[in-house]
């Protein structure tokens, strides 16, 4: 039996499918560049990373991933007309994976396409989602689905996790990380930086709200500012006759591992299996929840915080101090 020939009605959807994508690429794609960073090793060897990015600035500003120029001593941004320019990284956030390079003579005639950051909290699921990228070297390719989910939690590299990602089943290569995702109208709305492996269709970007933030810190001092109190801990259960014998809202809380000598957390007297359960009347049922309430503003901020010491409960003041670079405590 022959199978079923396209309808006008069919035919004229698949045009303006196509014309979509079309559109949306030759808005969006002559900013989209190629990116390789190499670093000097052991014995003069050589090693470096690759990816994409894409220029949001007429001036020559580039968004990336973090893990794409992660240790390089030297940039190389590669522009779809192959003209090479120099990178200079002004700032990398290894915990939203996000960094701004800039490149000082763009072209030879000074021209310079760059793409907008759209707002994604407009995004909704099942609308259009277009990667591009320069995946192993294959210039401006070009891959359209549609948003699957919102407000999705991914691990970065750092063991941090990074919220309001969103996740797309336009498919996406190692090479992609850094690219653009686009909507139809050619707004970029987040900057792909994950597949999960051997999985199909499950492919994560940073929402561009999320992107926007991160880059004017970035450019404004070169790094992210946030807060930390000094303590190593894990994710412990709390009893439910405790958690109601004291009226907390929590199953929960970090049992403190270690206390780093001079810290914040040191200086407020905490000590080694407290189990925090709350800071700043806010709820504390793990490690991530404390990452998401240790932000830049409280940085020298007395701050309260609820622990369990045995079976009793008490509260302490702490004065978060500034995270120092690649802490790997809370």
């Amino acid at each position: 039996m022959a199978a079923p020939q396209p309808t006008l009605d069919d035919r004229a959807l698949l045009d303006a499918y196509s014309e979509a994508v079309i559109g949306a690429v030759e808005r969006v794609g002559p900013s989209v560049v190629s990116i390789s960073g190499s670093a000097s090793g052991r014995k003069g060897e050589r090693r470096g990373g690759s990816g994409s990015g894409f220029v949001f600035t007429p001036d020559g500003l580039i968004i990336t991933n973090s893990h794409v120029v992660d240790g390089a001593t030297s940039v190389t941004v590669t522009l779809p007309d192959g003209h090479q320019a120099r990178g200079d990284v002004l700032g990398e956030d290894p915990d939203t994976d996000l960094a701004v390079i800039r490149i000082d003579s763009p072209t030879p005639d000074g021209h310079l396409s760059w793409a907008s950051l759209g707002d994604s909290s407009a995004v909704r699921v099942g609308q259009m989602a277009i990667a591009i990228g320069n995946p192993y070297g294959f210039d401006c390719s070009v891959t359209a689905g549609v948003v699957s989910a919102l407000g999705r939690s991914l691990r970065a590299r750092t063991g941090r996790l990074m919220d309001d990602i969103i996740q797309t089943d336009a498919s996406l290569n190692p090479g992609n990380s850094g690219g653009p995702l686009v909507t139809s109208r050619g707004e970029v709305v987040g900057v792909n930086t994950a597949v999960i492996l051997p999985a199909q269709g499950l492919c994560f970007a940073i929402a561009s709200n999320t992107v926007r933030f991160v880059v004017s810190r970035l450019l404004r001092d070169g790094r992210i500012r946030r807060s930390y109190i000094g303590v190593a801990g894990q994710k412990v259960p709390v009893s439910r006759r405790l958690a109601r014998h004291h009226g907390l809202a929590v199953s929960s809380g970090i049992l403190v591992a270690s206390v780093e000598a001079g810290s914040p957390a040191s200086n407020a007297g905490l000590r080694d299996n407290d189990i925090i359960v709350a800071m700043a009347s806010h709820s504390v049922s793990g490690v991530d929840d404390l990452h998401r309430l240790l932000t830049e503003e409280r940085i020298g901020v007395p701050t309260p915080l609820v622990v369990l010491r045995g079976v009793e409960k008490r509260e302490v003041v702490i004065v978060p101090g500034e995270t120092p670079a690649r802490s790997q405590t809370a």
